[in-house]
């Protein structure tokens, strides 16, 4: 081994003083530092090269500044909470635009309305806002001490101490007990296992609930469990800097005067749990934040939706708006003072001199920002924040959303994001666990060209399933209680001794890498490397061909009651080349035999010619499972020569020793001995997907989702499960697959499939590598249009590593955004985060992340909308989500429902709202010109303080809150409304110009029509009624009562909670308008109150009702009139929906449930698609196996051994559930 050089960790000067994302803080909170401290943090270590640990001492490693294994996933702590909130808030253009409305209106030379019609209203959301900030971090801090407050044994000054998670440090060694979570990335120094094994859960990182070897080095694994040798441990490892790659780990350890090379076998992340191994050791080399874990967790990011963002952009046009008519105003004000002012001002202001006209209109022009303003109330706001709170609830509240298996509610874990549902473009999704349940079935299997198992017979496009009672294993006392299989017949075939049934069996019994072992009760229990192979031993196990035990050199199963030892002589094993896995076994009569299973596709080429009719029945009956979305392996035997194999025997041993080519010469031997083979039949074994799973991609995919599967899995099994979706299907005209091991090799197989998609046609292409980056995507998103057929798009993690990290990540999304299918395999959780950032900041689409484990995390905090399913993989996503639910098919219902609902009402509150306010507000611009442009309002200063508090505000939170077009059965079984919300049609520049306009028509007909109607008019009893307080009680009337109107023809659902808001509001402001004109509250608040007795005076006139009446029918019927041509010219798909539910409202309500989705795809399924190569070499070396005493010493397998009636229990159990199988005739529909 060349020597290994030891280079000081580099330090660099960090000009930019970041206190609170110091990762090496001992603490979430933040303490005060003096100057000099902080002068000396300016120093800071942001490169490391290379990483030094020298076991055992804590002060060596302390210089180096090494982060602690504490965690903080919070935003805030006591002392950053205020000013941190309080600049995200003032970040919405709204929130900083009232607090200079504020500073205006405290000002008195230009004050026209009094300060507390603003400061209260904004102080009241800031701390709302701030209120639900601070809960959402506080369980952040909850959890990370949950975290951080976890115990470990640590060995400190020679002893074993309990220590919590956050007080570990690098360099400490540790000790881990069976099923418990590793608290840091560690060097596993020995185990309780044989030779330094030890067994990981790595369901956290990858999502893989298959369990990972990891093997200590030879002299630390004999360091044992003796406290007093690891005391004395001091080795120095050398290692890679702190970095995000899960599968990758390069250092040395120097102990002793040697070296010895480290990878990512001998290291244990955190994250990690610890199964089937009693105890471990090992040394920190990573801690807290540096751990490999927590590198890929993306950071906790202030989400805001597009309507937030769209609504900071409307506020500055407004502001931009209320400028000009403020120029306007103080143009006309600076004007009328100089040319009319002057001609009494005499009269007015007594000995006072003469007033500047330009000073006059500057004051005015402020004067009438501050009376303009309520054009962008802060109740907007407030409105806002209320109907979001609305759509939770009803998110929390819905009883189809709840999983009654778990007693799990769906949640919104946050109120700001609901209208976001109703936008979504892009699905990225988890596989493990969100998709799949991760639990494999042994369903059916064929066997010498007959099908066992489920019988689907398609008849008139109906499925009609002949399932029976299960088979009863009750005669087998070793069967496993949860396995179910529902056809008698197979068991009259073991019992009928069909030989090539029980040599199936016995193959699946014997050809796999389970290990077995017994727990306290004496049942078998079986680890398994890859959940496939467990399905597989398990249905052997149920029919009576039970894997006992394994030695490297012998297997030992029950055949039937009877215990059979078969000699190994070699263990050909499984790669993603091979796609099969073999073992060449002796039995007790001296036989040799050759066991083969893997990819049909592979295995078939190895057949003996004489097998070409089974083969064809055989390849039938595997398309037949394949179509319903079953993983199927071939199984294939052959009867080897003794002298033979001992001759290829000799070649494999040469083989291994060869120091060139060798792998070359062992696959040509595989290759040599794993032919001529005689075909046995297949197996078909369910990977079950949750409940619903394909009707929810069906139903998405309609509503133009886009949804990409991003997973730790190997290729085969990312593959299989998108044919099981239904995501992927015989039908698409090509399935691009991307593996290339370099950049030019990724390069090329994106421009081939590139090729492939457009076809020679794009012989343009080649042009436009020219044009700007934005341009291409651009063109490339109307070509996208023109695309023809469906393609899908699979990619590795090592390929994506390169796309991402290089100039080619446009191609790549490019093509892929051209594909009906994504499917990203092998991507760590951080390149899970980056394939959304790419998309998010290519595509300016709305995307969604979906997942269950702590690797989905950072793909989670990425994406504008972040859902945790309350998996098997503990809380983690959970609490990083901003939706969580218990299965995947309750995003339909959250989509098309919920969200498309929150989107639907939030633009009609807007587009109301802002109608609204114009209406209100331009009232006073008008009014302008016939007052001097003295900045006087035209109504009285409590109706413009209660208008949108109280006299309107209600009725529009009804419409926001309950509103809805169409029902929710509509919406889910009609998934092509979703898509307006996805192209932003209902709220946009476009519907706001036009309420814009809309509200600017009502403000003329509210103001020139009571005008018009007043000038020069006397009242009936011949009283003067023209007076300024009397125009303002008829326009505020005919404003409340005309917005009252509108409403009601806006409102698309009535409840009673929108009849008693829209008709109660109008009497509310009657009362209170009777209230403040009459005589009592003015003998109390003359000064507060002056409009006394006008009220009465005026609504008393029949003509002050015509005028209310004309102004509303004028402000009202062309908008009447427009709706109902479009709605009966040009209807939208909710348009007619909702007259078919009108038609149908007192007939049955339309039913929700969707067509069932069959699965149609013919493709195979590769063998073991969770199976990892080099388990073959720790078999046959006996590494990974305790040292057990022969079989038939085991209590539990004497006791069959000496049975002689199992096989009598196997024949009657049998005869009964035949005889009820055959008079069974009831067929279910």
């Amino acid at each position: 081994m060349p020597p290994v050089t030891f280079h000081s960790p580099m330090y660099f000067v960090d000009n930019v003083l970041s206190l609170n994302t110091n990762s090496y803080s001992n603490s979430c909170t933040f303490y005060h530092l003096s100057l000099t401290s902080v002068e000396n943090r300016r120093i800071k270590r942001i490169t490391e090269v290379e990483r030094i640990v020298k076991a055992n001492d804590r002060d060596y490693n302390e210089k180096f500044q090494y982060a602690d294994n504490r965690i903080h996933t919070c935003k805030y702590n006591i002392l950053t909470f205020l000013p941190i909130n309080l600049f995200e808030q003032f970040q919405r253009v709204a929130n900083a635009y009232f607090l200079f409305l504020l500073i205006l209106q405290l000002i008195p030379e230009i004050s026209s309305l009094t300060w507390f019609t603003t400061i209260v209203p904004l102080v009241l959301v800031i701390t709302m806002t701030a209120v639900k900030d601070a809960t959402d971090d506080y369980f952040r801090h909850k959890s990370d001490n949950q975290v951080n407050n976890r115990q470990s044994e640590v060995l400190i000054d020679s002893k074993l101490q309990s220590e919590k998670w956050m007080n570990v440090k690098v360099g400490d060694i540790i000790k881990l007990e069976n099923n418990q979570f590793v608290a840091a990335d560690l060097l596993l120094l020995s185990s309780s296992e044989p030779h330094g094994l030890c067994y990981v859960e790595t369901a956290e990182l990858d999502g893989e609930t298959n369990l990972k070897v990891r093997h200590a080095l030879s002299v630390t694994s004999e360091l044992g469990a003796e406290i007093s040798r690891l005391a004395k441990f001091d080795g120095i490892v050398v290692c890679e800097a702190p970095n995000n790659k899960l599968d990758k780990f390069t250092g040395v350890l120097s102990w002793k005067d040697s070296k010895y090379s480290l990878n990512s076998k001998k290291i244990i992340l955190r994250g990690c749990i610890l199964r089937n191994t009693s105890w471990c050791f090992g040394m920190v080399i990573f801690a807290g934040p540096e751990t490999k874990l927590m590198q890929n967790s993306g950071k906790t990011k202030f989400k805001r939706t597009s309507i937030d963002r769209f609504m900071n952009t409307l506020v500055l046009w407004i502001f931009g708006f209320l400028v000009c008519l403020g120029i306007i105003l103080a143009i006309g004000n600076s004007i009328w003072e100089q040319q009319v002012g002057d001609q009494f001002r005499a009269f007015l202001f007594g000995n006072e001199g003469e007033k500047n006209a330009m000073f006059s209109g500057f004051l005015t022009f402020w004067s009438y920002i501050i009376i303009l303003n309520t054009v962008v109330p802060i109740s907007l706001y407030v409105s806002v924040e209320v109907i979001r709170l609305g759509h939770s609830y009803f998110i929390n509240w819905d009883r189809k959303m709840y999983y009654s298996g778990k007693a799990t509610p769906a949640e919104a874990r946050t109120t700001t994001l609901n209208e976001e549902l109703g936008q979504i473009e892009y699905v990225f999704s988890d596989k493990t666990g969100t998709l799949t349940q991760n639990i494999m079935t042994f369903k059916k299997c064929s066997i010498n060209g007959r099908i066992y198992g489920e019988v689907h017979v398609d008849s008139a496009q109906k499925t009609t399933t002949k399932r029976k009672e299960p088979v009863d294993f009750s005669f087998n006392p070793q069967a496993d209680k949860k396995f179910q299989f529902f056809d008698h017949s197979l068991i009259e075939s073991i019992k009928l001794g069909d030989p090539k049934v029980h040599e199936f069996l016995r193959l699946l019994a014997l050809c796999h890498t389970v290990m077995s072992e017994e727990n306290g009760a004496g049942q078998l229990i079986y680890q398994v490397q890859s959940p496939d192979e467990g399905a597989l031993v398990t249905a052997a196990r149920n029919f009576g061909f039970i894997f006992k035990s394994r030695t490297p050199e012998t297997i030992t199963i029950e055949e039937l009651g009877t215990l059979v030892t078969y000699q190994l002589l070699a263990f050909l094993d499984f790669n993603n080349i091979r796609k099969r896995m073999s073992v060449i076994v002796r039995n007790p009569e001296g036989q040799i035999k050759l066991y083969s299973k893997g990819a049909d596709t592979i295995l078939f080429e190895k057949l003996h010619p004489s097998n070409e009719d089974l083969l064809s029945l055989t390849s039938d009956h595997l398309s037949e499972f394949a179509g319903e979305g079953l993983r199927t392996l071939a199984i294939a035997y052959r009867d080897l020569d003794d002298k033979y194999f001992k001759e290829w025997y000799k070649m494999l041993e040469d083989a291994n020793t060869a120091t060139d080519e060798q792998d070359e010469r062992i696959a040509g031997l595989y290759e040599e001995i794993e032919r001529d083979l005689m075909l046995l039949g297949a197996t078909a074994v369910e990977d079950k997907l949750q409940e619903g799973v394909i009707e929810t991609i069906a139903s998405l995919s309609l509503a133009n989702i886009k949804i990409w599967v991003l997973t730790g899995d190997k290729q085969e099994t990312a593959i299989n499960i998108g044919y099981a979706c239904n995501m992927l299907t015989d039908d698409m005209n090509e399935v691009f697959v991307i593996a290339g091991n370099t950049i030019v090799e990724v390069r090329e197989e994106l421009r081939q499939a590139k090729e492939n998609l457009f076809g020679q046609s794009r012989s343009f292409s080649n042009g436009l590598v020219v044009c700007e980056k934005n341009q291409q995507l651009e063109l490339d998103a109307i070509v996208e249009e023109t695309i023809a057929g469906e393609y899908a798009l699979i990619i590795n993690g090592h390929s994506l590593a390169y796309a991402l990290e290089s100039d080619i990540k446009n191609e790549l999304l490019e093509l892929a955004c051209m594909c009906k299918t994504v499917v990203c395999c092998r991507v760590t959780p951080l390149q899970k985060a980056q394939v959304v950032e790419l998309v998010k900041e290519h595509k300016n689409a709305v995307t969604l992340a979906i997942g269950d484990g702590a690797n989905d995390v950072s793909m989670i905090k990425s994406a504008h909308i972040g859902i945790g399913i309350s998996g098997q993989e503990g809380l983690q996503a959970v609490l990083a989500s901003d939706y969580s639910f218990a299965q995947f098919r309750y995003l339909q219902r959250l989509l098309l429902v919920h969200g498309r609902w929150s989107y639907f009402r939030m633009c009609k509150f807007l587009c109301y709202f802002f109608y609204k306010n114009f209406a209100f507000t331009l009232v006073h611009f008008w009014f302008g010109f016939f007052c001097g442009f003295s900045a006087q309002t035209v109504y009285d200063q409590w109706f413009i303080t209660l208008f949108n508090i109280v006299y309107t505000s209600l009725p529009v939170l009804a419409m926001g809150i309950f509103d809805q077009d169409v029902s929710d059965q509509n919406s889910m079984s009609c998934p092509q409304l979703y898509e307006p919300g996805q192209l932003n049609l209902l709220f946009n520049k476009h519907k706001f110009f036009i309420c814009v306009a809309h509200g600017i028509y009502t403000s003329l007909a509210l103001f020139f029509i009571p005008y018009g109607a007043f000038y020069d008019t006397v009242g009936e009893d011949g009283q003067h009624i023209a007076d300024y307080q009397s125009f303002a009680v008829t326009m505020a009337t005919s404003l409340v009562i005309v917005v009252s109107v509108q409403i009601a023809l806006d409102t698309s659902y009535w409840t009673v909670i929108n009849h008693v808001f829209i008709w109660g509001s109008i009497a509310t402001y009657f009362s209170i308008l009777f209230a403040m004109h009459s005589n009592g509250i003015f003998g109390v608040f003359p000064n507060q109150f002056p409009f006394v007795g006008n009220a009465r005076h005026s609504l008393t006139q029949n003509y002050i009702w015509l005028i209310i009446l004309l102004t509303t029918v004028a402000s009202v019927m062309p908008v009447m009139v427009f709706r109902f041509l479009k709605v009966d010219l040009y209807p939208t798909l909710s348009d007619q929906i909702r007259q078919k539910q009108k038609a149908h409202k007192k007939e049955r309500p339309l039913s929700s449930r969707r067509p069932q989705t069959h699965r149609s795809s013919s493709r195979r399924s590769g063998y073991a698609f969770a199976h990892q190569e080099g388990y073959g070499e720790l078999i046959t070396s006996g590494k990974n196996m305790r040292t057990k005493n022969p079989p038939p010493t085991s209590g539990l397998e004497k006791a069959l051994y000496n049975s002689t009636s199992w096989i009598e229990n196997l024949c009657k159990k049998t005869t009964d559930t035949v005889n009820s199988f055959s008079q069974d005739k009831t067929v279910k529909l």
